[in-house]
């Protein structure tokens, strides 16, 4: 997450859109707003928000449907806000994957508190955005800047994702699956040369190959672990 939380509210209703966009916004968060389930979708896929509200009530596919995809190819936290107060609707959209659930009507500063609640649970705002450091190895992903052993390393930006990533998971072996879900964005498909291609063009500017790694490690039939040179596998 940034140093300033970013939201997508999903909301169709102006009446309640417009009211909510100004009071999160006045609280000290960056909202963008979608106003249908597909547009909620490109956006969450395209802006990576730290955490997404939505309304269940859209007009061209159920917000529990868009839940769903979401969840297909994004673990980003979800709260559910909407007129829906059965019991058997609360305990379905939760278990289809939404974080938090607050019924309509309600204050900006009840949602907000939420908002709060669940981005503490995932993680402090800003956290995403230190300089990570493996070995010689340092990733900010403020400036997309990466240097090894003091020299700067020019990598794509999906290079860079996919490295940031790995980084951030230090020592544990990252299936595919997860890869293609987190950093590309979309759900695994037998899409394992993307992944192999990518990481193959990293080692080369790492200095590295498969054969003879030091920060990228396969584990064959698993995934790919990163780590320093030396440390314990």
């Amino acid at each position: 997450m940034r140093a300033v939380p970013r939201l997508l509210l999903i909301e169709d209703d102006p009446a309640i859109r417009a009211p909510l966009l100004r009071a999160l916004r006045d609280r000290g968060h960056a909202v963008a707003a979608a106003t249908t389930a597909m547009d909620g979708l490109r956006a969450a896929l395209d802006d990576r928000p730290d955490l997404v509200v939505l309304d269940l009530g859209l007009p061209d596919v159920d917000g529990a449907e868009l839940l769903r995809m979401l969840r297909a190819v994004s673990r980003v936290p979800v709260i559910v806000a909407t007129a829906r107060d059965a019991e058997t609707e609360i305990v379905r959209v939760l278990d289809a994957g939404a974080d938090d659930y607050l019924v309509k009507p309600f204050t900006a500063a009840q949602l907000d508190a939420r908002v709060r609640a669940v981005l503490r649970r995932v993680g402090s705002p800003g956290t995403a955005d230190e300089t990570v450091v493996v070995g010689g190895l340092e990733i900010d992903p403020r400036s997309h800047g990466v240097r090894l052993d003091g020299e700067p390393i020019d990598l794509t930006p999906r290079e860079f994702d996919l490295l940031h990533h790995l980084a951030t998971r230090r020592g544990e072996v990252v299936t595919k699956r997860e890869l293609m879900t987190e950093v590309w964005q979309i759900p695994y498909g037998g899409a394992d040369k993307t992944v192999d291609v990518h990481l193959s063009w990293l080692r080369r500017k790492l200095g590295e190959t498969a054969a003879a790694p030091r920060y990228l490690h396969t584990v064959r039939g698993v995934g790919v672990r990163l780590s320093a040179p030396g440390e314990p596998s």
